[in-house]
Formats: C-alpha cells, sequence, structure tokens
C-alpha cells in the first residue's frame, strides 16, 4: 500500500506505536530501540512517509531560540533547588524557558526524561546524572546535543561539567574530628559509583592517612543518598560492639536522618556523638547544637552549569571545560568546637 498523502498519525497507527515514537525514529533519536526503529521505517517505507522538512525547519527553529532541560535526582532535596535556581536564572538572562525532571537516582527514570526532553527539541541539557546512562550522554554529545554535568561527573572527561571539591571539603570535615581526638569516625556515605560518593570517601581515607590514623572498615557504610539511609546507616554504625564517637555524613539529606535517629536514642551531641555534614542547609543553625558542615555553593553550581551550556551551544566545536568550585567548612557545635569558618 502506497499512499503519497500518509502523515505521521498514519504511520504510527500502521506500526503500533506513538506519533512522537515516530518523529524520534526520523530524528535519529538512540533512545528507540533497534527493533522500533527497523519496523517504523518499513512501515514508511511502504506508505511513502516522508517527514516534512518544513516542520523539522521549524523545530529546529523552536529549539534554538527556547527551552533548556535540567535533569537532577531530587528537587526537593534544597542543595538541587539551589542548582536548579542557578540554572533558571541564567537561562532567563538568555531567554530560555527550563524543564526540570527528577531522575530519583534512577536509570529508567532518566532514560525516560532524556527521551522526552531530547523530542521536545530543547537547545541543550545541564544533568546530575546517575552512574549507567553515559554511554547514551555520549551518544548523544556525538550527535551534537550541548550537555554540561552539574554536581557529579562521568568517566571520562569529554562533556563540560562543574563540581566543587569534595575531596577537600571532606578532608578539612574529618581533619577536625581527627584533631577533636576522634580515632573511630564512622563514615555515613551515599550511593557508591556516584562521583560525589566516591571522592568524599577518598577525601575521609586521606584525612586518616595524613593524621596517621588507621581507618575501621567496619565504620563505613554506604546508604541511598535519602534521610531513610541515614537513618538506617546510623542504627547499623552504633549497633557495633565498638561505636564510633563521631559521624561524618556525606549529604544533608543523610545528615537530617542521621540526627533524627540521634534524637530518637537520647544521643547527646557533641559529647556523647560529635557530627559533621556534607552540604550546609538553612535549618542546620537552627538545629541544637547548630550542625557543622561543608557548604556547597549550590546556586554558583547551577550558575556556571548554564554559563557552559550557552557556551556550548554558541560554541559547538570548543574543547571541554571542567570547573571545580571550592566549599567552606562552617564549624558550629555539633562537632565539640568553636564556631569558625574555614575556607576550602
Amino acid at each position: 500500500m502506497k499512499n503519497k498523502s500518509s502523515t505521521v498519525e498514519d504511520v504510527a497507527r500502521e506500526a503500533g506505536v506513538s506519533t512522537a515514537t515516530v518523529s524520534r525514529v526520523f530524528n535519529r533519536s538512540p533512545l528507540v530501540t533497534e527493533k522500533t526503529v527497523n519496523e517504523v521505517l518499513a512501515v514508511a517505507e511502504k506508505m511513502n512517509y516522508k517527514p516534512s522538512r518544513v516542520a523539522r525547519r521549524l523545530r529546529s527553529q523552536k529549539s534554538a531560540s527556547g527551552v533548556i532541560g535540567v535533569i537532577i535526582t531530587d528537587i526537593k532535596n534544597p542543595f538541587f533547588s539551589e542548582v536548579v535556581r542557578g540554572v533558571e536564572d541564567v537561562a532567563f538572562e538568555k531567554q530560555h524557558g527550563i524543564i526540570t525532571c527528577n531522575s530519583d537516582e534512577n536509570d529508567e527514570k532518566e532514560r525516560f526524561y532524556l527521551n522526552t526532553l531530547i523530542s521536545e527539541q530543547i537547545s541543550g541539557l545541564v544533568i546530575a546524572p546517575t552512574p549507567h546512562n553515559f554511554p547514551l550522554l555520549q551518544d548523544l554529545a556525538d550527535r551534537g546535543y550541548p550537555i554540561v554535568l552539574v554536581d557529579r561527573t562521568g568517566p571520562e572527561p569529554t562533556f563540560d561539567s562543574v563540581k566543587v571539591n569534595n575531596v577537600e571539603g571532606a578532608y578539612k570535615a574529618v581533619s577536625q574530628l581527627l584533631e577533636l581526638g576522634h580515632r573511630r569516625i564512622g563514615l555515613i556515605g551515599g550511593i557508591p559509583g556516584i562521583t560525589t560518593t566516591e571522592e568524599r570517601y577518598k577525601g575521609f581515607l586521606d584525612a586518616h592517612d595524613a593524621h596517621e590514623v588507621e581507618v575501621d572498615e567496619q565504620l563505613v557504610s554506604f546508604g541511598n543518598s535519602r534521610q531513610d539511609g541515614g537513618i538506617e546507616q546510623t542504627r547499623k554504625l552504633l549497633s557495633k560492639d565498638d561505636p564510633p564517637t563521631a559521624l561524618f555524613v556525606t549529604n544533608n539529606l543523610m545528615t537530617l536522618g542521621c540526627l533524627q535517629e540521634l534524637h530518637e536514642r537520647k544521643v547527646k551531641i557533641p559529647s556523647e556523638m560529635a557530627v559533621v555534614g556534607f552540604d550546609d542547609m538553612p535549618w542546620a543553625v537552627a538545629l541544637n547544637p547548630p550542625l557543622t558542615a561543608v557548604k556547597q555553593p549550590g546556586y554558583e553550581l547551577g550558575n556556571s552549569a548554564a554559563d557552559l551550556l550557552f557556551k556550548r551551544i554558541s560554541m559547538p566545536d570548543r574543547p571541554a571545560n571542567h570547573l571545580m568550585l571550592n566549599a567552606d567548612l562552617i564549624i558550629r557545635k555539633s562537632c565539640g568546637a568553636q564556631e569558625e569558618t574555614l575556607k576550602i
């Protein structure tokens, strides 16, 4: 059957897929399976369907004037809210809107949103990536999609990226505890395989090495980077026969869970357990005692990522740029020291 007036709707109906899937096939999206591509192309050839060059040109023009995508792990996390705000302010200056998506640390959900954003013909993407979709991101970048990694980096330095100095931040935080006399410091880490988790763990190890203190691996516990993970990992460490005297918690939501568990157990901070977190939040000063924490420049991370993205859009062939921002250690009473701010 051949029909010179066949439409995208006709092809979708015959192939048993959505019109969006047909569009993705003809836009060469890598998010469509090879099987689906072959089936759609076979139906399109049978029906003599060809995508409108005019429509594709209009979509391209719309993309160039309009919207960037942002994929983060959880907008409820105040750190990522600050990152998104930083992206949004630069985008607004450039007369672009943003579409923000939450991956929830889920590879499949991240792929779904990549698919959705590409179908919307976004001008570019800022993403805090999950660990397992880098081949897909690389394929998109190879095909000309501007992409900037924020907060986390990938296995290869091929993308523009912005992050904080996680190793040095963790090093300073753990060194503070060691200098206060703690020799059994527990680590409550995030999701293994994510660069922020691995880099903060390295800083934890480096601080022990520098102070010639052996790490007890029984006091190292990794979680899910969420509040319930902080609760669970705190329970695990406190159940040890020889529990830690101090805890270094590597993100804000897990720190909240850790403090919740300590409060429920009526553990006195800092006399019975010193606590230092990574991420300083507005509520940190309202706690009793106020929380010692590494302060990340979340807004500046987002701002810098958006700046790099628009530079990539205007200069697609320039070399990749990697920015590392500094953080501050805000010393408060939860670690048992005098209050001060240490620049990192």
